[in-house]
This record gives C-alpha cells, structure tokens and sequence, in this order.
C-alpha cells in the first residue's frame, strides 16, 4: 500500500508537526468565565423561549444562561444535564447555528444572536473538570437492559436507565465507546481527547458494565440478547457505505471518508497520516466536510467537494459550506462521479453535470476531469447487521415516538432508527426518551 500511496501523490508529513497543531487546534475557543458572563448578559431570558422549542433535547436554555449570569456554572451544566447528559459533545458539535441560535431573538433582531453553544461548554466543561458527576442511582430494580451500541443514543440510553435503577449492559463493536462522537467528528471540533473523557465520567453514574469487541448479527444475536435480558435497546448506527457507482473506484486512493475520518481521530501524531496533494470528497454533508475540510488541514493542496445537487440541498450547514471554503476548500455543485481514471492508483476523476427535475437527478452528459490522487466517499451510510425480524421504513429500522421497533420487547435510536435528524443531540433526545419508555414499560 505504501510504494501505491507514493506513486499516487499520497503521502504523510506533508506539513511540520507546528502546522498541523495549528490547523487542528480548537475551532471555537473555550470561553473564561468573564466572557461567559458577557455573553449571558446578552440573553433576554424569553419567557416562552424559540430557543428552547428548536433544541431536540429541550434544555431549559434560559434557564442556564440565568444560571451562569449569576455565577453557578455547575448548577447550569446540571440544568443541561438533565436533558441532554452528552450536553458537553453536544456545545462542541452541535450545528446550533441552525437550531438555537438560529432561533433566539437577537439573532432575528441583530444578527448576532446568544452563542448558546459555547455557553453550554463553558458550564459542562467547569463541572467536568471537577470531576463531579451531579446525578445518583436510584435504588435498585432488579431489572437488566441490553444497550447495543455505544454511540450517543446508547450512551444517553444507558445512563438514563441506570440512574433509573436499572443494570445496564452495552455491547460495541469498537475497542472504545463513544461512536460517532469518537470516530465520527472533526478532530479540531473534539480536541483534547474530550470524547472519551466525557464518556468516563458519565459511566460515573454506576450499573453500567461495557462490553466491547461484540457486534450484532456476528457475536450477538437479537433472540439471544431478548431472552437474557428485560429490554434491548438498539443504537447500531450506520455502519455500511454506499458505493460510488462509477469505474476505477476499486483503484488505490479511493476510500470511505468515515473511514479516513476515525483514522485521523485516533491517529497519536497526524503528521504521520497521509494525504493526497489533489483530493476530491464526493458528498454533500457534515462528513464530506470534516474530509475535505481535515484533508486541507493535513496539507493536501487542492481539495474538492463535488456533490450531485445545488448548494440548497446539501446536508451540511451553510456555516459548515463557509467554514470549508474559509479553509480553501473548493464547492462544486450539480455534477455526479463518472469514472475514476488511473493506471492502478487514482490519478483523476470525471464528473458528470447534472439536472434536477422533480427531484430526480441525472445527467447531462457533458463532463470534466480533475486532478485526484485521492477520492473519499461520503454518499451516505446504510444499515448493517440489523436482524430480519424488525421490520424497516426506508433503509432504517421502523420505530415509534418513543423508539419502539416491530418486535415486543426491543426499542432502537439513533441513526439506525427511522425519524429525526442523523445528528448526535437528536440521537441523545432519543435514547433518553427511549430509556424513560423502557423504565416504564419494565415498571408496570
């Protein structure tokens, strides 16, 4: 792999370890506590707040920012807490300039509006770094729960229930838990190894046991886990990819962009991981983003987001578009992957444009070629390993409001579950909710 990757253009060090510790260094800076109470003392406090009703997990947002205006950071982080126990990720990844803060009045008003989010981290992180953990374990149930899957669903379902009374195991395919916030994320949106310090402290609560190296359909059966346990609780995420459809994308240098993304998460030294000099991400959401965006970082020295539809329809926030093309990234819009050219390695690839017409893309047949030693596959992710006996909607598992699947006895969330955003607070509201319907259902 290694004489292809050089071939190909496709190589490590290509800046010195200070420049990629520059480029990966936080993207939105720690608040100290005098900037946190400036930036609370913008909030009007509504009474019945826009912000509250745009948040998936209904954080009492008013409420919080009184709290840090008046000097209590910690009983703020509980008051987020309470709804949203990942609520520390949740400051750092959240497009919250698409949800509360879009909101918020002085935004519609000024155009600046509360930075919500880096008031949520400024309280999460003051409590965190004391190393409290603000909930207790009520007494125990005798039940047990199966959480399989150990991304911000089943992290937030699991801690639910325990501090419900009930004894929690999860099971991950990983050797670490976390998920998407672990393997997923932008490494300058998560630095300092914060996911799975986050994740210590909320197994603080007690009654949950991990179990890792343990995936469903190949170490777990769904009979298996419903006859040894009172309850399943499905969090299995997205773990297939959609192919390219295009010749040449079996040649060295084309891979999945997730792929590449928890690499570069748990790479210790970065300059070690190699990049393309001409790299081209197919997509249009958060993970073609973070790839581009991360490949530039790298020191790649043109980086290209084709995606087959117009800048309207793109899954990635409009902060995330222009925070890829502050960082050189070039957008490309309405044209689809043809063919990948090259003798053995990736050396070009040809995109069609395309049309749009009642909703359906196809295209033009007019072309064009780039420069593209490396390629990365960010078209979407498909479920994997779901057992035959939950029935689907689309390509994910069919569940209820409050997570429930076809089968008695089994709930599911997060992006393996049918409904909401692919987005990690809509995955917490939903194992939270989840793990409030199990306790119910369990309790009688």
């Amino acid at each position: 792999m290694a004489t292809s990757h050089q071939a190909s253009g496709i190589q490590a060090a290509r800046l010195d370890a200070a420049g990629i510790a520059e480029n990966f260094s936080d993207l939105h800076p720690a608040y100290d506590a005098h900037e946190a109470a400036v930036a609370a003392d913008r909030c009007y406090f509504c009474y019945d707040a826009p912000c509250m009703t745009a948040c998936p997990t209904s954080i009492d947002i008013p409420q919080f920012i009184r709290e840090i205006q008046a000097g209590h950071a910690e009983s703020a982080a509980k008051t987020i807490l309470e709804q949203n126990i990942l609520g520390g990720m949740c400051a750092r990844v959240c497009p919250t300039e698409t949800l509360c803060e879009e909101a918020c009045v002085r935004e519609a008003a000024e155009g600046k509006p509360v930075e919500i989010g880096r008031l949520q981290r400024y309280a999460t992180d003051t409590l965190m770094d004391k190393g409290v953990h603000p909930f207790t374990r009520a007494k125990a149930t005798g039940r047990n729960v199966a959480v399989v899957g150990a991304g911000p669903a089943g992290l937030a379902a699991a801690h639910r229930l325990a501090m419900l009374g009930h004894d929690v195991v999860v099971y991950d395919a990983n050797a670490k838990a976390g998920g998407l916030n672990e393997f997923g994320i932008a490494a300058y949106k998560s630095t300092n190894d914060f996911a799975a310090r986050e994740v210590d402290w909320l197994l603080q609560i007690g009654g949950i046991t991990m179990d890792y190296g343990k995936k469903l359909g190949a170490d777990l059966s769904l009979d298996g886990l419903k006859s040894g346990y009172d309850a399943v609780f499905l969090s299995i995420g997205l773990a297939g990819v959609n192919a390219l459809r295009a010749p040449g994308e079996d040649k060295d240098g084309v891979r999945d962009a997730v792929e590449f993304i928890a690499e570069l998460r748990q790479a210790d030294d970065l300059t070690t991981l190699p990049v393309g000099r001409n790299v081209v991400v197919i997509g249009g959401g958060m993970t073609a983003v973070d790839a581009a965006v991360q490949s530039k970082l790298l020191g790649a020295e043109n980086v290209t987001i084709a995606y087959r539809r117009g800048r309207d329809a793109m899954g990635a926030s409009r902060f995330e578009q222009d925070l890829a093309a502050s960082k050189g990234v070039k957008l490309m819009f309405n044209v689809m992957p043809k063919a990948v050219h090259g003798n053995g390695a990736a050396a070009e690839i040809e995109l069609e444009y395309t049309k749009t017409a009642d909703g359906k893309v196809s295209g033009t047949g007019e072309t064009v070629r780039l420069a593209a030693d490396q390629v990365f596959k960010a078209i979407g992710q498909t479920l994997a390993g779901q057992p035959d006996a939950l029935e689907l909607e689309g390509r994910k598992i069919k569940v209820g409001d409050t997570g429930r699947t076809s089968v008695a006895g089994v709930w599911a969330g997060g992006d393996c579950a049918s409904g909401g955003e692919d987005l990690t607070v809509t995955a917490v509201a939903e194992g939270r909710d989840a793990a409030m319907d199990i306790h119910s259902s369990l309790m009688g």
